[in-house]
């Protein structure tokens, strides 16, 4: 019974990445702590375990986003490189953080943080431009710090940093197609190192963790929602080409925002 309920799981969060072009990061921690409450894990940590697993799940969605993408050139390689070693590090300083921090205040934190999403998404927009800008980039250094500071939110809040780094690289001159591609690239090393930091540093943390876990990766979980959501995730793909793309991101900021507002309910709860 569990396995299928992660695979409903898994098919919801990939039909709703393909639709509104997301990793379903958040979606999944959302469920994932629902979820685990249910079963009975350890409540003082079930934010960890939710967010160590779905940045798991995130490697298979990215590893197939990140081919796509890159099949029709709009990887940014070089800038990819340059920000890689900031989002490695950045990814793992936030799992270390993440696995230390009260479950219910980081509870908190990610809800807050998709609320605001959400907001921004409905009443924010960054112009798109056709063309990408070098010049506009910042120092190379700087490039890599950047990628620290995404890979660090994005593995506190077990996203696969789309959300953050989209709009920071089209703010410096790259295009959206390219933002897009490249922002699709960086997930990997962000789910990647995010995962792995979940899985070592729970080792610290006191936590009593559930049978089949790899520290704060549950692997029932992350098998079965990995598996559906790929499936389900070119489908919601199909169904977005039939949709206004300002009416899909409406609803999917009505969606986040509801996310958010629960995590915050249930945390305070």
């Amino acid at each position: 019974m569990d396995l299928i309920i992660y695979a409903l799981t898994g098919v919801g969060a990939g039909f709703l990445a393909g639709l509104f072009g997301i990793g379903g990061g958040l979606v999944i921690v959302s469920a994932l702590v629902w979820i685990f409450t249910l079963q009975g894990f350890d409540a003082e940590f079930i934010p960890q375990l939710a967010v160590g697993t779905a940045l798991a799940t995130i490697i298979c969605t990215s590893i197939s986003s990140l081919q796509a993408h890159h099949k029709r050139g709009a990887v940014n390689v070089s800038l990819f490189w340059r920000l890689a070693p900031g989002l490695v590090i950045g990814s793992l300083s936030g799992a270390f953080v993440a696995t230390r921090v009260d479950g219910t205040t980081l509870q908190l934190i990610i809800g807050t943080a998709a609320a605001l999403i959400a907001l921004k998404m409905a009443f924010f927009s960054v112009a798109a431009r056709q063309l990408s800008d070098p010049s506009l980039l910042p120092p190379k250094l700087a490039q890599t710090s950047i990628g620290g500071g995404i890979g660090f939110v994005s593995a506190l809040f077990g996203i696969g940093g789309g959300s953050l780094t989209v709009p920071i690289l089209a703010h410096y001159g790259q295009s959206m197609r390219d933002a897009v591609g490249t922002s699709a690239a960086c997930g990997l090393p962000i789910a990647v190192a995010g995962a792995a930091g979940f899985a070592l540093f729970a080792a610290g943390s006191g936590a009593q963790l559930p049978d089949h876990s790899l520290g704060f990766v549950y692997l029932p979980a992350f098998a079965a929602i990995s598996v559906m959501s790929v499936f389900t995730a070119r489908l919601g793909a199909r169904v977005a080409h039939a949709i206004p793309q300002a009416k899909l991101k409406k609803a999917f900021a009505v969606l986040l925002f509801c996310v958010g507002v629960q995590l915050i309910i249930s945390a305070l709860g």
